[in-house]
Parts: structure tokens; sequence; C-alpha cells
């Protein structure tokens, strides 16, 4: 019952601007089938990866950790470097396939089969971020395997379908498609997590302090604005000193140098879809001359803005054709 359920120390605000404001990056995905008597290896990447069971039942091993039981619309986060494998049951006399997952190609569905293909077990594998600038991923943090479990309704597996699809598009829009789609499956993991008797989100540093994550959320909704650290420790409702301490821990970085990347990601964005002139964009984004924009730019992206406009610009036509 909804009654029964704990309810998050986060404001439903806040996980909203959270959650609208998370990008979904995904780096590889790969459709797993596997035959019994046969499994599945994986080296450990250096990405956050999920693992949703279309067909089947199995066993998923992660590290050192106990056995996870596979059923269809199970779902499993496997922490960034952990080796993992995947067969239909437990046996000494299973035949390993292994792959490494550097052979997964950005934008493309790689089929992994072990066995003859007659798929006893088929599940949908991919390795993502989720950012919120540069090096703000909260997944990172997770260090033990995250298992939930879904059904049809919930309709995860028509998403994946559908990224499968438009990964052997050529449709104009495709990578943004598969973007929205894979973030859509990220945001139904997280919002059934404030909706688990564990509330397993509060794992993440960021969600486990709803003062520090009060103030992210307004930067995160507003990057323009011009905040400032006595700012947003008022926001917060803590010291400017405690703010920073606690901001820092959650985040890993300053609060000022995870604005910076926020404001960036955003520069980049506008840049990206080139429907204002690089001075207004630095006006958005809080900068009150193109020099100060640019120089920070830079810092993050390795080129001016222009040079990143122009670069953009011809990936999307080489790209087109």
């Amino acid at each position: 019952m909804v009654a029964d359920r704990p309810k998050p120390r986060i404001s439903p605000t806040d996980i909203d601007q959270l959650m609208i404001g998370l990008e979904v990056h995904m780096s590889g995905l790969a459709q797993c089938v596997i035959d019994r008597g046969w499994r599945l290896s994986f080296n450990g990447g250096g990405k956050t990866s999920i693992h949703y069971t279309l067909y089947g039942n199995g066993i998923m091993t992660v590290g050192d950790f106990p056995p996870i039981k596979l059923v269809p619309h199970s779902m499993v986060i496997v922490p960034s470097m952990l080796p993992m494998r995947i067969e239909v049951d437990e046996s000494t006399r299973a035949t390993t396939r292994s792959f490494d997952v550097a052979q997964l190609e950005e934008g493309r569905i790689t089929e992994f089969v072990a066995g003859s293909g007659s798929a006893e077990l088929v599940v949908m594998c991919g390795y993502f971020q989720t950012s919120y600038g540069k090096s703000i991923d909260i997944f990172n943090t997770v260090s033990s395997p995250i298992v939930e479990q879904f059904d049809a309704s919930d309709r995860i597996d028509q998403s994946l379908v559908a990224v499968y699809a438009e990964s052997g598009s050529q449709r104009i829009g495709r990578a943004a498609m598969m973007a929205s789609l894979l973030k859509q499956v990220i945001l139904t993991l997280l919002r059934r997590s404030f909706e688990s008797p564990q509330l397993w989100a509060e794992r993440f540093p960021i969600l486990d302090d709803p003062q520090i994550a009060r103030a992210f959320a307004c930067m995160v909704s507003e990057p323009g604005q011009d905040h400032t650290t006595n700012s947003l420790s008022l926001v917060a409702g803590l010291s400017r000193s405690a703010f920073m301490s606690r901001f820092t821990r959650a985040l890993g970085v300053s609060p000022l140098a995870a604005l910076r990347q926020l404001r960036m990601r955003r520069a980049a964005s506008l840049l990206d879809a080139n429907i204002m002139p690089v001075e207004q964009v630095a006006k958005t984004v809080g900068y009150v001359n193109r020099s100060s924009f640019s120089r920070a730019f830079r810092a993050v992206y390795g080129v001016d803005p222009t040079e990143y406009r122009s670069s953009n610009s011809l990936r999307t036509h080489i790209g087109s054709n």
C-alpha cells in the first residue's frame, strides 16, 4: 500500500529538479543470449552497468557478492570495475564465453551469444554514466549491486526494444532519441528506489543529505543565477563552513566547482542547439563577459566555445550523410 511506503527525506520538488537535470549517457549496449550449460563472463568496466532480463530465468554473479536470481523484468545495477557473469544455472561444467566491455560501441547494440543461440536467457546490458557535470555522477559511489524487480506494466522492456530499433536506424535525431529512452529507464529505476522499503537511493551521498540536495537542486534548475557559497548555504539552511564541508563530501567537488560544471554543461547544450550567439550563451549561464566565459569553457572542454560549436556542426553534418 502507498501509505505503507517509507517517506524520503528529500522533498518531492527537489527530487523532481534533480531528476529533470540528470543526463544519461550510454557508452555501449549489448543483447546477451545465453544457452543452458553456457555462461557469459564480463570483465569490470570503467562505468556502471545496467542489466535487464527480457526473457528466461538465470543467475548473475557480481564479484564476490552472493548470486542474484534473474527472472523476467528483473534489473541489476553493477558498480563500475566489478567483473560479472551471467548463466542459466550455476554449474562447474558450464562453458564460459568471455567478453571485453571495450568491444561495445557507443550508439550501437552488440549481440553477445553464449551457445548455439537457442535463447534460454536474454538480458539487455548497458554501460552508462548519469551526470550533472564532467565529474558528478551519482552512481559512482555505488559499491554493491542494486537489484529491483519490475513487471510488464512498467514497460521498461518496451523502452529497451525501442532503443534497440533506434540503434540500427539512420534517422535524424537517433542519438537524442536513444538518450531520451535510456533516461526513462534510469528515471524509472530512481523512482522505484524512493518507493522501496530500503530507500536504497539514499545510498547516494547527494540523496542522503536533504539540505545539500536542496541547494544542489537549486543549482541544477537555475545554473545561470548569481549563486554564491553564501547564498547556497542559506538555501541549505546551514552555516557557510558546514555547507562547504557537507557539499564537498556529498559531491566530491566544492559548490563553486560544481556550479561551474553545471554552467558549462548548459553552455555546451546551447552551443549545440546553435540558437543564440556566444555572447548571449555566456550571459545565459551566468557570465558577464565573453572572455571569462571562454576561459571557463576551455578549462572544461579544452576548446573555445566558437571552436566547440564549429566542430559540433561538422560532426552533425558528417553524421547526417
